[in-house]
């Protein structure tokens, strides 16, 4: 089953006083473009959870955002009294050079500043980092069930495009033969108007025209394109098919314009022209697929 590039999950897991919680987004790549933010205290897990993530998420421009709950007091941090003491000291230097007076509320105003609180930077027990690992995974789990289900959507579409473009190709069939009777009186026209003014070898006349036919004969470019249709349609069943539908549509793409280029036909030039239109709505789709 295909899945979406894009995607959210979300994951909260809490113990005690202690509340994680992870958000995972994704968008389009071609590449896996991970950016994994922890806080410090779980700075010593990154690479091992990088690697994690990466074998789960496979590819897409990824955030994964873990934090904590500002309740897990052990984790926010103390406040930076020296800090503290310098803020309050610049304000009050400040206040005496323009004559104005300090904030009435200090306390606010110095919880307010960049760095007052002095991150824990010790590394965390095995309970905290078994309960981030915990969560790190059942957002993996959510952001996948959400790959999947807009990774159906997407099959349906684009299963009823490859159909649209099957179907199209079955009404090329009816104006073949209208085609080659064109063709066929054209050819008699010209020829006997060149046989009365030129004399001609009939022998290569007649090996020029068969090789005419057989370029002008598009059996080949129905068939193959049948079956890239076909093959399409079983690649979708697979995992992490985006690239190799890709290249089937390519395929898809090259028949149909050879398609068109030996028309020679009102007709099937127009069901060309709405077999194209088709093939592009699925190619932007594809660029959404893992």
């Amino acid at each position: 089953m295909i899945r979406s590039m894009t995607g959210f999950g979300k994951a909260t897991v809490s113990h005690e006083n202690i509340k994680i919680q992870v958000e995972i987004k994704a968008l389009n790549s071609k590449q896996l473009d991970l950016n994994l933010k922890l806080p410090a205290a779980l700075k010593q897990m990154e690479y091992e959870w990088r690697n994690m993530l990466a074998q789960e998420l496979q590819r897409g421009k990824i955030e994964v955002l873990l934090s904590f709950d500002e309740s897990a007091g052990h984790l926010a941090g103390q406040i930076d009294t020296k800090l503290a003491a310098f803020h309050i000291e610049q304000v009050k230097k400040l206040a005496e050079a323009f004559n104005f007076d300090p904030p009435a509320d200090m306390a606010a105003y110095l919880l307010k500043m960049p760095g007052i609180f002095a991150a824990d930077d010790s590394d965390a027990d095995e309970e905290l980092l078994a309960l981030a690992t915990t969560s790190l995974k059942e957002a993996v789990a959510t952001f996948d069930h959400f790959r999947r289900n807009e990774g159906k959507v997407l099959e349906q579409d684009l299963s009823a495009r490859i159909s649209t473009i099957q179907m199209l190709l079955k009404e090329v069939e009816p104006l073949e033969s209208e085609r080659l009777e064109t063709v066929k009186l054209r050819l008699i026209k010209n020829l006997n108007e060149f046989a009365a003014s030129v004399k001609y070898d009939e022998n290569r006349l007649e090996q020029e025209l068969i090789y005419y036919l057989e370029k002008f004969d598009i059996t080949e470019e129905k068939v193959r394109l049948k079956q890239h249709c076909d093959y399409f349609i079983q690649t979708l069943t697979e995992e992490q098919a985006g690239k190799k539908l890709g290249f089937i549509s390519q395929e898809i793409g090259r028949e149909i314009n050879t398609l068109g280029s030996k028309a020679n036909h009102a007709g099937i030039q127009r069901l060309v022209v709405q077999m194209k239109d088709e093939l592009e709505k699925i190619k932007e789709q594809l660029y959404n697929i893992l």
